[in-house]
């Protein structure tokens, strides 16, 4: 859903990237405290931007001065809370306007404030919401990455619908045409990245079930409060994970 470089008006580019500071700032924070506490996190930090990168690379085209991909921030946000993984996407799509000429700088802020800012927020509010109710580890994975796809892809319709208004039927009417042009694409690209992220967090299950343990991915809403006190609680919430 990367806005390609030069195609929002000045006036909206900035918009959008005041709106996204305030976030990318707190994620640094965020990050930096991460990486100082726990710095045998960085790998795992790491790989987390390392699939975003690769996920929303792949690109389809799909609107004008749009396209449509995957975003691979689902995963980032569920192991390390939204606000890091706001700067991760920061990184990541920083990278690919530079490299690979996908987005660009002067729509950088509106990319980061869909796809680093709300797309995690949305997939971390619907995994905690899934695990405070005892939803599987890996049903939760998948909703959080989907969701997180979806809702990218409901901003960008948002903000190329601010940006160029229908002459007849105004922002709603150039909002229907740009989100149904890019469900086409964008709804069977949601559920492919919600499967593989769980095949991931099934990778990262085996390898990596400390780190995922201090990190709180298998604590649900009936476990948090004993989890945290008893060893024995924790072992039961891996185990229901594995399953």
């Amino acid at each position: 859903m990367h806005i390609a470089e030069g195609f929002l008006p000045p006036a909206h580019a900035v918009a959008w990237g005041v709106a996204s500071a305030p976030f990318v700032v707190h994620g640094v924070r965020s990050l930096t405290r991460e990486v100082r506490e726990h710095p045998e996190s960085t790998l795992l930090l790491g790989a987390s931007g390392a699939f975003a990168f690769v996920l929303s690379a792949l690109k389809i085209p799909s609107v004008t001065g749009s396209c449509s991909h995957p975003t691979g921030t689902g995963l980032g946000a569920i192991l390390f809370r939204p606000p890091v993984m706001a700067v991760l996407g920061t990184i990541t799509l920083l990278f690919q306007a530079l490299l690979l000429a996908h987005g660009g700088l002067t729509t950088l802020g509106a990319n980061v404030f869909s796809m680093a800012i709300v797309g995690p927020w949305a997939g971390y509010g619907i995994y905690r919401l899934l695990r405070r109710y005892d939803v599987s580890l890996m049903v939760a994975v998948f909703f959080a990455a989907f969701v997180a796809d979806l809702s990218t892809y409901c901003v960008t319709s948002v903000q190329l619908a601010l940006a160029f208004p229908d002459p007849g039927s105004g922002f709603l009417g150039a909002l229907g045409k740009f989100g149904s042009i890019f469900a086409v694409t964008q709804i069977p690209l949601a559920v492919s990245e919600g499967l593989l992220t769980v095949l991931v967090m099934r990778l990262l299950v085996q390898s990596s079930k400390g780190e995922l343990t201090r990190l709180g991915v298998f604590l649900t809403g009936r476990k948090t409060a004993a989890a945290a006190q008893t060893p024995s609680a924790r072992t039961d919430a891996e185990e229901e994970a594995n399953r």
